[in-house]
C-alpha cells in the first residue's frame, strides 16, 4: 500500500494521535521530575512555618535563642578512614547556664518518639552537639520534650558482672571466717576420726 492511497483523514487522526501520545509522555517525565522538588519545597515551607512558631513557645519557657539552623560537624572512622559529617539543627538554645539543641517538628507522626527517624537524629544530635540536653518541639501540640538518652559505657556490659563476682568472693569470704571460728570452738574429738575409720574398715 502507497502512502498516496491512505485517506488523508486517518493520516490526520495518526498524527493526532502520536502528538498527544508525545505530549502525554512529556508530560508525565516533567511532572516525575518535579514532583519531588515540590515536595521538598512543601518541606521546607512547612518547616520554616513549624520554626517561626516554636521560637516563641521556647522562649515562653525560658529558653534563649544562641543560634537558628545551628551548623556542626562530626567525623567517624569508616574502614579506619576518617570522614566528615555536617549536620544543622533548627535551634541551639540556653537555659538556666544549661545549653541544649532543638528539633522543630510538626505534623502527627513525626514529633512522636515512636517515629524511628525522629529517634534517631535526636541521638544523632546529642552524639555531635556538645550540649547538656536535647529537646523536640511539637509545634503542633504546642510542647516541649526534653530528652535524656542513657550514658555511654564502653565497660556497661561487664558491670553487672563485675558487681555479682565481688559479691560472691565476699560471701566466699565470709563463709571461710565462720568455718574456722566454727573449727576454733568445736574441736573434733579423737573419736570422732577413729569412728570415720571404722566405717572406712580400718583397724
Amino acid at each position: 500500500m502507497s502512502l498516496s492511497s491512505i485517506p488523508p483523514e486517518l493520516l490526520v487522526a495518526v498524527c493526532v494521535a502520536a502528538l498527544l501520545l508525545a505530549l502525554v509522555q512529556t508530560a508525565r517525565l516533567a511532572f516525575t521530575r518535579w514532583l519531588p522538588r515540590h515536595r521538598i519545597a512543601v518541606a521546607r515551607a512547612a518547616g520554616a512555618d513549624g520554626e517561626l512558631r516554636a521560637e516563641p513557645l521556647l522562649r515562653a519557657q525560658g529558653y534563649a535563642v544562641v543560634a537558628r539552623q545551628a551548623p556542626v560537624s562530626y567525623e567517624v572512622a569508616v574502614d579506619g578512614e576518617p570522614f566528615e559529617i555536617a549536620l544543622r539543627a533548627d535551634f541551639l538554645l540556653e537555659r538556666d547556664g544549661r545549653r541544649y539543641v532543638a528539633e522543630v517538628k510538626t505534623g502527627r507522626l513525626a514529633p512522636r518518639l515512636e517515629t524511628s527517624a525522629t529517634r534517631r537524629q535526636l541521638l544523632e544530635y546529642r552524639v555531635a552537639f556538645d550540649v547538656d540536653g536535647v529537646l523536640l518541639v511539637d509545634v503542633d501540640a504546642g510542647r516541649v520534650h526534653s530528652l535524656e538518652f542513657p550514658p555511654h559505657s564502653p565497660g556497661g556490659a561487664d558491670e553487672p558482672r563485675v558487681g555479682w563476682l565481688l559479691w560472691l568472693a565476699l560471701g566466699g569470704a565470709l563463709g571461710l571466717g565462720a568455718s574456722a571460728v566454727e573449727g576454733r570452738l568445736h574441736p573434733p574429738h579423737a573419736g570422732d576420726i577413729r569412728g570415720g575409720s571404722d566405717v572406712d574398715g580400718g583397724p
